[in-house]
C-alpha cells in the first residue's frame, strides 16, 4: 500500500503562522546545551550545497550530460567541497549525519508529526552551536535526496541503479515527471531558500568579532531570531523529505494533486521571509563593521601622518590603495595604468575634486602642467600631479558616473587613481574633516617623505603657477614678501601682450562689468582723454566673475565695435577672477587683514569692485603708478579731464587721475563684497577697504545671473 504523503493539521498550519509562538520555542530552547565543541561548518555546508545543485531536477537529462554553464557552477562547488581539513571533519560527524538521516527516513516514512520529527533532530544535535545543527540536518538531508536523485540519473544506464529503481518503484514516477513538475519544482524552491537561510546564519557565525562582539545590541537583535530560522529551516527538510519519501512506493497507485506542492510554496514562502529578514539583520550588522573598520582605517590614517618616514610610499599606499592585486594608477600621458613607485620620493600634488571639476579649472591647470613639462631639468618642474577623484558612496555608481569619470580622466595629461571605488571610505572622511575638502578642487602638496606640506596649494598654482614650487606655506610666505600691488601682480601672464605694454611704458586701462551702455561711454572716453593728454592707452575688457553668455556676447560686441582690447577665451576672463579670490584667500591663510596689509586692501576693493553691478578700472603705467575706481566715478573723472588737465601735466597722468578720483568720494561710496565660500575658510570679520568699517557678513547662493 502507498504511503501518503503526511498534511499538516490545523493546529500545525496555525504554528507554522507564527513562528515566534512562546511555547513552541520555549520547546527548542530546552534541547539546546551546546558542550563548546566546534568545527567548520562551511565545508559540509558547500558539500550538501553541490548535492542539491547536482540532484536538482532539470539540471541533468536523465542519463545526460551538464551544460557548460552548469559544469562551471558545478566545478566552483568542488572546489569549495575539496578544502583543507574536510575528510578529519567528515570522519567525526558521519555518525550524527548518518543518524540523522535514518531519523528523518524513519520518522517521514509513516506519515508522522511534523513537528515532532523536527523535535527529535533537534535532539540528536543538542550539544551543538546553532549554526552547526542546521547545516547537520541539510548535510543528512542530502545524503537521503541525493541517494533518490542518483538511482534516478544512473537506472537508464547502470545495472545496479536499474535494480534499485525497481524496488524502489521509481521508472513508473520518472515516466510520470511532467506530472510531477510543479511538485518538483516547489521541492527545488524550498531547497534552495532552505540553503539561503542556512548560509545567513552560517555568516552571523563568522562575523570578525573584533568589530562585532556577541552582546553588541546589533547581533544581540539578530541572534535572537536565529533558533526560529534553524527550526523552519529543520521542518522544512523534514516537509521535502516527505515528499521524497511518499514518491517511493507509490507506483500504478500515485494520483495527481496539487496539494503537496501548494505545502511545499507554502512553506518555501516562509524560509524565504525569514532569508529576507535575517538579511535585514545582517546587513545592520555589516554597517555596524564598516563604521568600527572604518573609524579604525581613520585613526590609522591620522597617526601614519604623524610619523616621519623615510620615502612617501607608505603614506602614498593608505592614500590611494593598500593592496598588490592591481596596478592603482592611470597614466595620462600613455594611457596606461602604473603603480605607486613611479610616485617614490616625488613631491607630489594631490589633486582632489568630485566628478564636476570645471572645464576652466581642468584647463588651466593642465596649461601649467604643460608649461613645466617643456623644461623638464628645472627645479619647479620637479613634482607629480595624482588625481584622486572623491565621489558620493550613498549613491550607486552608474553608467553615466561612470562616463563623467572616464572623460575627466581622459583629458588629464597626469596621474589619476584608476577607479574612485580604489580610494577607501577612511580617506573621504580623512579628506573632508582634515584638509576640509567641500565641493571646490584642493591640491594637497606631500614632500617625498609623504609629509604634508600645504593643505592647498591651488591658490599658489593659480597665482604664481610653477613658480611657487616645492608649493610650501613657507614659500607662500617668501613670495609675497616679494610682492608689491603692482600690474604684473593683478595681471600675470593672463595675456602675454600686457607685459609687453609694461615693457614699452604705456598706460594701461583694464576694466570690466556686464553694463554694455557704460563700455561705450567709457571706452570712448577714456580714449579721448588720451589723445588730449597725448598719451597712448592700451585698453582691456576683463568682464566679470564666473563669465557667461552676457559677458562673450560683450566681449563680440567689443572686438566688433573696436571699443578696446578683449580676452579671447571666456576661461581666461575666468582665470582673472580666480587669481584674484586665490590672492584673498591665500592672504587669509596667512592671517592678512585689510588693516594689516596694503596688497589685501587692493585685492579686497577690486573684489569688490566685481560684486557691484556698475562698471569699473585700473589704470596703471609701469609697476609704480596705479589707481581705480568704480565705473560711475572713473567715468565723471574721464569726462572732467578738464579740471585735472594741467595737474596731469605737472604729477604725471596716474598720480593727476588718483588725486581727482579721492576728491570725488561721497559719503556712501562703499562696495558689497562677494567671495566664494566654500574655497576657504572665511574669516567672520571682514573690513571694507574703502571705509574700514566691518561688513555685515551675509550668505548669497547664486547661480546664472544672465
Amino acid at each position: 500500500m502507498a504511503v501518503v504523503p503526511h498534511k499538516m493539521s490545523r493546529g500545525e498550519r496555525h504554528m507554522f503562522a507564527s513562528s515566534d509562538d512562546g511555547a513552541m520555542m520555549k520547546q527548542i530552547q530546552a534541547t539546546h546545551s551546546p558542550d563548546g565543541r566546534e568545527f567548520a561548518v562551511k565545508p559540509l555546508l558547500h558539500i550538501a550545497e553541490d548535492v542539491f545543485q547536482r540532484s536538482r531536477p532539470g539540471v541533468l537529462a536523465i542519463g545526460g550530460e551538464p551544460t557548460g554553464a552548469q559544469q562551471a557552477q558545478l566545478d566552483a562547488l568542488e572546489d569549495k567541497v575539496l578544502e583543507n581539513g574536510l575528510h578529519e571533519t567528515l570522519e567525526i560527524l558521519s555518525f550524527t549525519i548518518n543518524k540523522i538521516a535514518c531519523e528523518i527516513s524513519c520518522k517521514c516514512s509513516g506519515g508522522g508529526d511534523a513537528h515532532a520529527t523536527t523535535m527529535s533532530i533537534f535532539n540528536i544535535v543538542s550539544s551543538y552551536s546553532w549554526d552547526a545543527k542546521v547545516v547537520l540536518a541539510l548535510a543528512a538531508f542530502a545524503v537521503n535526496y541525493g541517494e533518490f536523485w542518483l538511482v534516478s540519473q544512473l537506472y537508464l544506464t547502470n545495472p545496479l541503479a536499474k535494480a534499485v529503481a525497481l524496488l524502489k518503484q521509481l521508472p513508473d514516477i520518472l515516466e510520470r515527471a511532467d506530472a510531477l513538475k510543479t511538485r518538483f519544482e516547489a521541492l527545488s524552491n524550498l531547497i534552495r531558500a532552505m540553503m539561503e537561510v542556512a548560509k545567513c546564519i552560517v555568516e552571523f557565525k563568522e562575523l570578525p568579532s573584533q568589530y562585532i562582539s556577541h552582546d553588541t545590541p546589533e547581533l544581540l537583535t539578530a541572534t535572537a531570531h536565529i533558533p526560529t530560522a534553524v527550526y523552519w529551516t529543520i521542518r522544512s527538510i523534514v516537509a521535502c523529505a516527505t515528499q521524497i519519501i511518499g514518491l517511493i512506493g507509490m507506483g500504478h497507485e500515485y494520483i495527481a494533486s496539487t496539494t503537496e506542492a501548494w505545502e511545499l510554496s507554502s512553506m518555501a514562502h516562509k524560509v524565504t521571509n525569514i532569508h529576507s529578514h535575517l538579511m535585514k539583520q545582517l546587513t545592520v550588522c555589516y554597517q555596524h563593521i564598516d563604521e568600527k573598520r572604518h573609524i579604525e582605517a581613520y585613526q590609522a590614517l591620522i597617526r601614519l601622518f604623524e610619523i616621519v618616514h623615510i620615502d612617501n610610499m607608505k603614506i602614498l599606499r593608505a592614500l590611494i590603495y593598500a593592496k598588490d592585486d592591481q596596478l592603482p594608477l592611470f597614466d595620462g600621458n600613455t594611457k596606461r595604468r602604473a603603480s605607486l613607485d613611479v610616485l617614490r620620493r616625488k613631491n607630489v600634488l594631490l589633486l582632489i575634486s568630485d566628478l564636476e571639476l570645471s572645464h576652466e579649472e581642468l584647463s588651466m591647470l593642465e596649461q601649467m602642467y604643460h608649461e613645466a613639462r617643456q623644461h623638464p631639468t628645472r627645479l619647479e618642474s620637479q613634482y607629480e600631479v595624482v588625481w584622486m577623484p572623491v565621489v558620493d558612496r550613498s549613491t550607486p555608481w552608474n553608467e553615466e558616473k561612470q562616463k563623467a569619470f572616464e572623460r575627466l580622466q581622459g583629458m588629464m595629461p597626469w596621474y589619476s587613481v584608476y577607479h574612485p571605488s580604489l580610494i577607501d571610505l577612511a580617506v573621504i572622511r580623512y579628506t573632508k574633516e582634515v584638509w576640509h575638502f567641500n565641493k571646490k578642487p584642493l591640491l594637497v602638496v606631500l614632500d617625498p617623505q609623504g609629509k604634508v606640506v600645504n593643505p592647498n596649494a591651488l591658490h599658489m598654482m593659480w597665482i604664481w603657477g610653477s613658480l611657487a614650487f616645492p608649493f610650501t606655506s613657507a614659500r607662500e610666505e617668501a613670495l609675497w614678501k616679494e610682492e608689491s600691488w603692482r600690474l604684473e601682480l593683478l595681471a600675470d601672464a593672463i595675456d602675454p601682450v600686457i607685459l609687453s605694454w609694461i615693457a614699452q611704458g604705456k598706460f594701461i586701462c583694464l576694466y570690466g562689468g556686464e553694463d554694455m551702455d557704460w563700455i561705450r561711454k567709457f571706452t570712448t572716453t577714456a580714449q579721448a582723454v588720451a589723445r588730449a593728454a597725448g598719451i597712448t592707452m592700451e585698453m582691456l575688457y576683463v568682464g566679470k566673475s564666473s563669465p557667461k553668455e552676457k559677458v562673450r556676447k560683450n566681449n563680440v560686441m567689443v572686438q566688433s565695435e573696436s571699443l578696446s582690447h578683449v580676452l579671447p577665451d571666456l576661461t581666461l576672463i575666468w582665470f582673472f577672477w580666480v587669481r584674484l579670490e586665490s590672492m584673498w584667500h591665500s592672504k587669509v591663510q596667512h592671517n592678512r587683514t585689510v588693516e594689516n596689509d596694503a596688497i589685501m586692501q587692493e585685492i579686497v576693493t577690486m573684489l569688490s569692485f566685481d560684486g557691484s553691478e556698475q562698471g569699473w578700472a585700473v589704470v596703471s603705467r609701469a609697476s609704480a603708478e596705479m589707481t581705480k575706481a568704480k565705473g560711475e566715478t572713473i567715468l565723471k573723472s574721464f569726462m572732467e579731464f578738464d579740471e585735472w588737465k594741467e595737474l596731469a601735466q605737472e604729477k604725471g597722468f596716474v598720480p593727476a587721475l588718483n588725486d581727482y578720483l579721492l576728491g570725488l568720494h561721497t559719503p556712501h561710496h562703499c562696495n558689497r563684497l562677494i567671495l566664494p565660500g566654500s574655497t576657504g575658510s572665511i574669516p567672520d570679520r571682514v573690513v571694507c577697504a574703502e571705509c574700514g568699517r566691518p561688513m555685515e557678513k551675509f550668505i548669497m547662493y547664486r547661480c546664472c545671473t544672465d
